[in-house]
């Protein structure tokens, strides 16, 4: 009996082992399920209805992937699906809940720009429950205040006032609505996380809604105060006070003397840095002592501040500055040197700079004489001239790039339209922007050439060029409409910015577009393997003469952007490209093919925006509209919560943040290792 016993113990443990297994295999199929619906923007019922399923599971990271999936939709007909998930049992769905109400909130601003420019769309403003826009967004932020009154969990609280902080608002009562509960929940939660969830509402509320009056005095002054060191927690409540400061700035709110000079010595240098964005003409020493900062980024922010407010501080400190050990704060003092062409010895520093090309040769010694270049020919136009042409015929076409735009500034349009007809489509680019400033449609003839070039950053400064007032020559006509062919024929997502700067050269010449562009769905890359290879993958990317740094990429928040980076860096498509686009104190940018913002992976990708925010040493993807990014990436080098929920944050930075730091426009991707 003991053996038979023991035998039916054995049976009932396998058998529950095999009804776990198989819930288990149930959850993944589900979860499976959501993502390829969403990754495809559920364009069916069907896909909807897959998605609406996974709410009534049992598991809550289904449910968090559903929810999630249902707000990236951006439908507000979605929200009241949402709302009831505000009141889960699991606190991490209610956060995600409350986010993803304010992502469907999305769907009633204007009509995003088409994937393809061609497709006009017009329409009324999506409407939840048979209700207008308006009456809508009051009825969810009503919602949401209400749920902000009964929650505990200061994580949900926070993503609660995220919400509230960033609903479309039409009216200056919604507004004031949403002003006092930010307010009311500040004094309810003394959280660090709850706290945080209440400037980052305010950021939002201030930065979308100022003109309905969300910098209320009483906002400023709660703002002010969380702005201000927290002796309980200093290190902790950094990210407290640069957002709060980032909503002061603004509100263009940076009176207070006593919080700036606090905040010019915090132990932090974003919050540094943010001080010497706030100073006001008055408080100059601040300025002054920002200069002489140990951190790069609070210099680099007071040397620009002297340009706003620095008066005659402006050349002297700039002229110290050349000599920055950090090259981007040097390469900022020489750029602020062109407003000093009275100062002999700014003109002599500049002049020096662009005839000493000693260190041009290197891939990373072109940058001071690219900069002086530009600086001298706004400072002292002769001079400039006369270093000009050993800059047009530079090997390097950077140096050229950058001498198109010293012609520009110069009015020099022989030098531009020579440099219209240089083989780098990046350099052609720079001269047909300088052509249009400086020649208008007398350099017709230069734009239409170009309408033939392969570079779509090339394509589109000729079309732009071609469709300013008054009206172009009708000639230009057979050129854009053959150029407007071949791209389309190309089949191409990311020449959309090319194609609709032709549309609108062609009807600016009165001539409607016979053939638009047919709208397509952007293809999936998504596929159920990768959730398991890719679950704790990091990326490691070496820089060519200046270091490696690692990324943990975000597989469960963003698999399919995760999925589509891995196999590009797998095939090899980001070694040897560049970070075209070196943003201090903001971003850099690289993985363009072309080197330029507009040339990247021919298709498109859809967003994957979340919860992450935009923190220094965020990844995520670039794009001119919704999903329409095309592979390449950029890194956030300082906090940067204006671009929270709307770019899609893939990765963050683990080590090495000092090599990002120190890299410079033109810089190479050498390799790109995926570490499972």
């Amino acid at each position: 009996m003991r053996g038979r016993g023991l035998l039916t113990a054995m049976l009932v443990a396998l058998i529950a082992q095999g009804v776990g297994a198989q819930k288990s295999a149930d959850r993944v199929a589900t979860r499976q399920a959501i993502l390829i619906a969403e990754d495809r923007r559920a364009p069916t019922p069907r896909d909807v209805a897959t998605i609406r399923g996974g709410l009534r599971s049992k598991d809550p990271d289904t449910i968090r992937i559903a929810v999630r999936a249902l707000g990236r939709l951006e439908r507000p007909t979605l929200i009241p699906d949402i709302l009831p998930l505000l009141k889960s049992p699991w606190p991490e769905v209610r956060a995600e809940a409350a986010n993803a109400v304010g992502q469907a909130a999305q769907g009633w601003k204007e009509v995003p720009v088409r994937r393809s420019p061609a497709v006009r769309v017009t329409g009324s403003v999506r409407t939840l429950n048979g209700t207008d826009h308006a009456d809508s967004a009051a009825a969810v932020a009503s919602t949401l205040i209400a749920r902000l009154r009964a929650e505990d969990e200061p994580s949900v609280r926070a993503a609660l006032c995220q919400t509230i902080g960033r609903l479309p608002y039409t009216t200056a009562a919604q507004v004031q609505v949403a002003v006092a509960a930010l307010i009311d929940a500040a004094a309810h939660d003394d959280t660090v996380e709850g706290r945080l969830g209440v400037v980052q509402g305010f950021e939002s509320l201030i930065r979308l809604h100022i003109r309905l009056g969300a910098a209320s005095p009483e906002a400023l002054a709660l703002l002010t105060r969380l702005a201000a060191t927290d002796g309980r927690d200093p290190g902790q409540g950094a990210r407290i006070r640069r957002v709060a400061l980032q909503a002061l700035a603004t509100s263009d709110a940076g009176d207070d003397e006593a919080l700036m000079t606090a905040a010019s010595h915090d132990r932090d240098a974003q919050v540094r840095r943010l001080a010497m964005r706030l100073v006001r003409p008055q408080m100059l020493p601040l300025l002054k002592e920002g200069l002489a900062d140990n951190s790069p980024m609070v210099r680099f922010e007071a040397l620009l501040g002297m340009r706003m407010r620095g008066g005659g501080a402006l050349c002297p400190a700039s002229l110290a500055a050349v000599h920055d050990r950090d090259t981007h704060v040097a390469l900022l003092a020489l750029d602020q040197l062109a407003a000093c062409g009275i100062d002999p010895d700014a003109v002599a520093a500049l002049e020096h700079a662009v005839t000493d090309l000693s260190d041009a040769a290197s891939p990373r010694g072109w940058h001071r004489a690219a900069h002086a270049l530009v600086a001298l020919a706004i400072a002292a136009p002769e001079r400039a001239a006369a270093a000009l042409p050993q800059f047009v015929g530079s090997r390097f076409w950077q140096l050229r790039m950058y001498a198109a735009r010293a012609a520009a500034s110069m009015k020099d349009r022989d030098t531009l339209e020579q440099l219209a007809r240089d083989a780098d489509d990046n350099v052609c680019e720079a001269a047909i922007d300088g052509l249009s400033r400086v020649a208008g449609h007398a350099a017709d003839a230069a734009y239409i050439q170009a309408l033939g070039r392969q570079g779509y950053q090339a394509v589109r400064a000729a079309a732009r060029a071609l469709a300013v007032a008054p009206q172009p020559l009708v000639t230009a006509l057979p050129a854009l409409n053959t150029a407007l062919q071949r791209l389309n024929g190309e089949g191409r997502d990311n020449s959309r910015d090319a194609r609709a700067a032709i549309i609108d050269a062609i009807e600016a010449l009165g001539e409607p577009v016979r053939k638009p562009v047919r709208e397509t769905p952007i293809a999936s890359v998504f596929e159920p393997s990768d959730l398991r290879r890719l679950g704790s993958a990091r990326a490691r990317i070496t820089i060519r003469g200046v270091g490696t740094f690692e990324l943990a990429l975000f597989t469960t928040e963003a698999p399919a952007t995760v999925a589509r980076f891995v196999r590009l860096a797998e095939s090899g498509y980001y070694d040897g490209l560049t970070f075209h686009r070196v943003v201090p104190n903001f971003v850099i940018q690289g993985g363009s093919p072309g080197a330029n913002e507009y040339i990247g992976d021919a298709s498109f990708m859809r967003d994957e925006v979340g919860l992450w925010p935009h923190v220094r040493g965020a990844v995520g993807i670039s794009t001119r509209g919704r999903d329409t990014g095309d592979a390449q990436i950029f890194i956030d080098v300082v906090d940067n919560p204006r671009l929270d929920h709307d770019y899609t944050v893939f990765a963050q930075v683990l080590t090495g943040m000092d090599v990002v730091d120190a890299i410079l426009e033109g810089d190479i991707i050498e390799k790109v290792e995926i570490v499972s």
